[in-house]
């Protein structure tokens, strides 16, 4: 990922038109207008080899005539000569360009590049971006910059507009200007030959003037450069996205249950929750939502009470409310009683709260007054229908009065036409939020309620695993080299399946493979009845639907005879299938135990994804599954069973008891970890997985392996927790600590840490004092994206087997790896260990091996313990930044100095 020199691209100076044109029409000609006409303050430079000037600007014949170096360069011309323009541009010290010409793609050079291969390789030597080709373009209209053939301006706002789609573009400009709304930036991506939404997203972030980022997608072209840029992007500012394609053509025949069930509309749905996205879908409702979190305060819980003055538009809402999924408020006998003194005797007493249809202002305020205090309420719609009785405009100003000190959110749907648009104009002008239909207003506050949770997930705390399982990453990794090296298919059999479930702590049922009906029988008779004979074949995916399990066979006899029949009946239904024997299973005895599936297939753009739902034979007719990223914790797997609808009966109902959740959660880790350690498994379907409250055991499982180019590690759309970097480190003092890298799980224990660090070093650390950090800024220092920053802590064991924290350093790297700061803090107790030093040459090396520039350090000129430690490993100083910070700076990449004591690798 690269923001490097997207500040040419959306800030410039100067602008270039290379191809710009005075016939009427032309998109060169439409540019130059646009460009013009919008104000932008610096030189505009065209360039037409057959014109004096274009627009009443004097034109150049070439770029070498150009009389200054234009910071960025729109491109009109046909598709050939753009590949050599690039070149000329990056030459003379441009260094970023819009392409909006169509076509590169198919488009040859002589050489058998494409015309956008060619033009990306032309850019590249000089870091020179481009946005497109087959783009609008762009349009920061703070800077009244128009860099497209857009039909009309944009307004000047806070919100970016990010879009694939230049067509969706131009209307989204129409609804823009008819509903008042302005933007920050409104940028086109077109093809995304170079900049692309991780680009973009990064950018936009640190933009001040960008209060929320709204995305089109038609597709994401790096879902690990996606994931990064969007997580970090969403935990400060609203980051919402609109997912055209959200219905498969056709689906892809899979070898396996898993293969045929997700949907890459799924997966999508799946990155955005957990890149802390708010999905929508359509424009009006994207910036309908935009509104709603920019007027509202943050919420929190899920429960609406609605207050109306009739009782149909009252009980529309409330029908959408319960459709949507959403949780009506119920109100507490204190509540009704507080409602019964303030409103008629006849209102409805229950949500909706119906106050009458010829409610006065007062009435209002005093019902809005009580809800919003209400312990049974998170939120509150107030709703309104005009009457010939009643002024909309006076119950307007009531709410509104009322609104200004409430804790909670109020929403407002005046419902109407003319009569109540001055009320409606009211709410505007007061920052309140509000809708013209009750669906409208209960959509919104679906969004309120979507965001929390996405916002949680990012924040939240994950609670620890009920158990740490030992895997056999050996074992299971031999078995998998086993059947790559072998001739036969790429489907693991299953007695190999489970051998890979069992090396990493999944309970699967005992599985003999045996060849013949009699070396059945046999087999059968040592293990005991009764027994399952399933058919061996790498050519049969699905055993059942060509005859080939048997069960609950009960006699050496009943094996035999069966074990016969199968090789009959498959041989006919699947008269292509290579038989290699049998399996003779073990018979589980679990009564009652639920039938689920969880399983593992590969999606294009964002990895191995991780699936879990309700299993069986009738999984796919079922289609009960939910779909989530890996790596997981138990948070995460837990969210991920929730999403189904088994997910219910898996609590317990009547008689049935409630599975062993914890355990169903940290099979889903383990499944997690088995794709992270061994990227060469494709496929994983355990179908059908036994649940209950005892548990879970497999009793079916198929693998598909295949080999991976390159980092394995790479494939997956969020890197994992590097337990690579774990190593093992000695203090002074002879106590043994581990130097590893941070996790969500850390934050109890970090505060412990923080609590311990005398003032002093609160004020070296933070610059000043600070009290006990919430939970919002803790999680932010303990669950990092690893992709873009690094937190190594040093833990110890307590004499009573408890973790501790004992110190911490942490860099964040910018996205374009040229500068990492670092910052590092020892518990006060224990400095003279050697930690300190260990620590930060640890972070040194780290930074160093995957490229980084520079480290950088600010520490206070009165820090000179942490001053004298910078410069013994290298650091130089470059400036102070004032009368009191000291900044540091190592040059990663010069030669090594002496290294220092190295821990080691655990």
């Amino acid at each position: 990922m690269s923001v490097r020199n997207l500040d040419k691209l959306f800030k410039p100076e100067c602008i270039a038109v290379v191809g710009a044109s005075n016939r009427p029409g032309a998109v060169g000609n439409i540019v130059m207008h646009n460009i013009l006409s919008g104000g932008f303050e610096g030189p505009v430079l065209p360039v037409n080899p057959k014109a004096e000037a274009v627009a009443g600007v004097l034109a150049y014949p070439d770029v070498a005539s150009l009389p200054k170096v234009p910071d960025m360069a729109v491109i009109c011309t046909p598709p050939e000569p753009i590949p050599g323009l690039i070149d000329e541009l990056g030459a003379r010290g441009t260094r970023a360009a819009i392409v909006l010409t169509a076509g590169l793609e198919t488009a040859k050079t002589p050489e058998g590049l494409s015309i956008s291969e060619a033009m990306l390789k032309a850019s590249q030597p000089y870091l020179l971006r481009l946005l497109g080709p087959n783009c609008l373009g762009a349009l920061v209209p703070g800077i009244h910059l128009n860099a497209s053939f857009a039909h009309l301006p944009a307004l000047s706002g806070n919100i970016a507009f990010v879009s694939q789609s230049g067509a969706l573009c131009t209307a989204v400009l129409d609804w823009a200007r008819l509903h008042d709304v302005g933007f920050s930036h409104f940028i086109s991506l077109g093809n995304m030959a170079d900049v692309d939404f991780g680009d973009v997203v990064d950018y936009l972030a640190n933009d001040p003037k960008t209060k929320a980022i709204l995305l089109y997608i038609e597709a994401v072209t790096d879902g690990r450069k996606f994931m990064s840029a969007c997580r970090a992007a969403a935990r400060n500012k609203p980051v919402l996205v609109i997912k055209s394609g959200t219905v498969a053509e056709s689906a892809k025949a899979a070898a396996t249950h898993t293969g045929a069930l997700a949907g890459s509309d799924q997966v999508y749905d799946a990155a955005f929750q957990r890149a802390g996205l708010l999905r929508v879908y359509d424009f009006e409702e994207i910036f309908t939502a935009v509104e709603t979190l920019a007027r509202a305060r943050p919420q929190h819980g899920e429960r609406l009470g609605i207050i109306t003055n009739g009782g149909g538009i009252g009980v529309m809402a409330m029908d959408e409310l319960i459709q949507q999924g959403g949780i009506p408020a119920s109100l507490s006998e204190e509540t009704v009683e507080q409602l019964h003194g303030v409103l008629p005797a006849t209102w409805s007493r229950a949500n909706p709260v119906d106050i009458i249809g010829d409610a006065p202002g007062s009435r209002y305020a005093d019902a809005c007054r009580v809800m919003l205090e209400a312990e049974d309420c998170d939120a509150v719609l107030v709703m309104h229908a005009p009457t010939a009785t009643a002024d909309s405009v006076e119950a307007a100003e009531a709410v509104i009065e009322v609104a200004e000190d409430a804790k909670r959110n109020l929403l407002t749907c005046w419902v109407g036409g003319q009569a109540i648009m001055p009320a409606q104009r009211r709410f505007r002008e007061a920052g309140l939020p509000t809708y013209g239909t009750p669906a409208q207003a209960v959509q919104a506050f679906a969004h309120m309620v979507s965001y929390r949770r996405s916002q949680e997930l990012l924040m939240e705390t994950p609670r620890s695993a009920p158990s740490e399982f030992v895997r056999a990453k050996d074992t299971a990794r031999l078995v998998t080299e086993n059947r790559l090296t072998s001739d036969g298919s790429d489907m693991m059999s299953e007695a190999e399946a489970k051998a890979i479930l069992s090396a990493y702590g999944i309970p699967t049922v005992e599985t003999h493979i045996v060849r013949s009906p009699a070396e059945a029988a046999e087999k059968a008779e040592q293990m005991g009845f009764p027994v399952a004979l399933k058919i061996l074949s790498d050519d049969i995916s699905h055993k059942s639907d060509v005859g080939g399990v048997d069960l609950f066979l009960d006699s050496r006899q009943a094996v035999q005879a069966a074990a016969t029949h199968m090789l009959d009946t498959v041989s006919k239904r699947a008269p292509e299938a290579h038989l290699q024997g049998f399996t003779v299973q073990h018979m589980a005895d679990r009564p009652g135990a639920h039938e689920v599936f969880m399983g593992v297939t590969q999606d294009p753009v964002f990895g191995p994804v991780i699936l879990f739902g309700h299993g069986g034979t009738a999984v796919e007719v079922i289609a009960d599954r939910a779909v989530a990223l890996p790596p997981l914790n138990m948070k995460l797997a837990r969210d991920l069973i929730m999403r189904t609808r088994i997910a219910k009966l898996l609590q317990g109902y009547r008689h049935r008891a409630a599975v062993d959740m914890d355990q169903l959660c940290l099979t889903l880790l383990q499944l997690s970890q088995l794709i992270i350690d061994i990227p060469e498994i494709m496929e994983v379907d355990i179908n059908p997985l036994l649940a209950d409250e005892k548990g879970v055991l497999a009793l079916d499982a198929r693998i598909r392996v295949g080999t991976v180019n390159g980092n394995g590690v790479r494939r997956l759309a969020i890197r994992p927790y590097p337990e690579e970097l774990e190593e093992q480190f000695a203090l002074r003092s002879g106590r043994e600590v581990l130097f590893r890298p941070i996790r969500p799980e850390d934050e109890p224990d970090h505060y412990a840490f923080l609590s311990q660090l005398t003032p002093e070093d609160v004020r070296f650390r933070f610059f000043g004092q600070v009290g006990q950090l919430p939970h919002s800024q803790m999680a932010r220092l303990t669950q990092i994206d690893f992709d873009r920053e690094m937190a190594f802590i040093a833990s110890a064991t307590r004499p009573g087997g408890e973790r501790e924290t004992l110190g911490v350093v942490r860099t964040i790297t910018d996205p374009d790896n040229e500068r990492c700061e670092f910052a590092i803090v020892i518990r006060s107790d224990m400095k003279g260990q050697g930690m300190g030093r260990a620590l930060l040459a640890k972070m040194i090396r780290y930074c160093r091996a995957r490229g980084t520039k520079h480290m950088v350090g600010q520490i206070l000129r009165d820090n000179a313990a942490m001053l004298r430690l910078a410069k013994r490993l290298g650091f130089h100083q470059t400036s102070g930044l004032d009368e009191s910070v000291v900044e540091m700076v190592l040059d990663l990449q010069a030669a090594e100095a002496a290294p220092p004591r190295q821990a080691r690798m655990g």
